[in-house]
């Protein structure tokens, strides 16, 4: 029931010889971003690796620094993964599937609008959920105890990167898009922050359009910045391409602030013309030494650099266990994460507890060396 204090409950001592199952959704197939899902997927199970080095949960070690169990005898933390496949109606399916199992909370997605079919299913069933990655504001319909959100809110990140815009004197910026309630909400955050500051938008159809008609559209608008709000590698890589060939278009930026160059599969396709897209990352200028740490050990699991997502996902766990070990509800949360000390609150506008907030960068990959990656703003 909305308005109830939700409890990640820990383990009666009855229990201390099963598991603790957590429900991990996650894109791991077309037409969902699987690569996207690789990484946060890798940082779920390197949290739960850790967790269970430590001892697990309700065991009767001692608390480390971090907010970890050491010693042994608690119960170990189980990984139940299901595949999203972007796809809500999958997604609803499977925290159904999860539930009937015994999941003692749902976590992961990436998707905002699979993320939010996921937190209504959650909040009906009345299990927690926590949100690793998505975030369209509106990620339920109304006030819930049961949803918490480690990614900012679109509204946070978005109106960080028009601040970028407009410090890097880009006042008539143009966006390709595609019809999706997540693109309309970044679209309509970015006219807002720009307008009251002599900017504009204008919205070109990437359904309508060709690419050689998009560079053509940029041009009669006398655009000075093109947005990708498009799908990956469909048809943003295309754009990308035709807009780096057109002479017209040399000083114009390309952007994409979901944060596709952000994953190896971008500069793989794009090699050169993907490089020096800004787009916004959730990461400190500097890791501490849990986050050193838990980079070094994802570098190792994914066979190269992790992104973001990766550390939203062990970030997840670190919340969940340290919920299942206090069975405290959202709001009393607190543990170290690997991008700084993570606790929830209710911003203004917000339907879910949320981590108010992760840091955020304005980031490309840097021209004259495409794997390094250059902070062009901070918010």
């Amino acid at each position: 029931m909305t308005g109830m204090v939700t409890q990640v409950h820990p383990p009666r001592r009855d229990e201390l010889d099963a598991s603790v199952r957590i429900g991990a959704l996650v894109p791991l197939s077309r037409p969902g971003w699987v690569e996207a899902g690789r990484h946060l997927l890798a940082g779920l199970e390197l949290g739960v690796r850790d967790v269970n080095d430590a001892g697990g949960i309700g065991g009767a070690g001692r608390a480390g620094g971090g907010g970890e169990v050491g010693g042994g005898g608690g119960r170990p933390l189980e990984l139940v993964v299901r595949d999203t496949a972007a796809d809500p109606q999958r997604a609803t399916a499977a925290v159904d599937e999860l539930v009937r199992l015994g999941v003692a909370a749902v976590a992961g997605e990436y998707h905002s609008v699979v993320a939010r079919a996921v937190a209504a299913r959650a909040d009906a069933l009345g299990v927690p959920y926590l949100c690793s990655s998505a975030v369209l504001d509106a990620l339920t319909e109304g006030p819930t105890d049961r949803v918490a959100r480690l990614a900012p809110a679109q509204s946070h990140g978005w109106r960080t990167y028009a601040d970028f815009l407009i410090g890097a004197g880009h006042r008539r910026v143009a966006v390709v898009t595609q019809p999706s309630v997540y693109w309309a909400a970044g679209t309509r955050i970015l006219r807002e922050r720009l307008a009251p500051r002599g900017g504009s938008v204008v919205e070109l159809d990437a359904g309508a359009l060709s690419p050689a008609a998009v560079c053509d559209a940029i041009v009669e608008h006398r655009a000075t910045a093109l947005l990708l709000l498009v799908g990956h590698p469909e048809p943003a890589v295309p754009i990308v391409r035709s807009v780096r060939r057109d002479g017209r278009l040399a000083d114009v930026l390309i952007g994409a602030p979901a944060g596709q160059p952000e994953f190896g599969e971008w500069a793989a396709l794009l090699g050169p013309d993907g490089a020096g897209v800004p787009f916004l990352r959730y990461l400190p200028e500097r890791l501490g030494p849990l986050g050193a740490r838990v980079d070094a050990a994802l570098r190792e699991r994914l066979s190269g650099a992790p992104s973001f997502v990766a550390f939203e996902g062990y970030d997840t766990i670190a919340v969940l266990a340290g919920a299942l070990r206090t069975g405290a509800p959202w709001s009393r949360v607190a543990v170290e994460g690997t991008r700084g000390r993570i606790a929830f609150s209710r911003p203004p506008g917000s339907d879910v507890w949320q981590w108010a907030w992760p840091p955020v960068q304005v980031v490309d990959r840097d021209p004259t060396a495409p794997d390094r990656f250059r902070v062009l703003h901070a918010g």
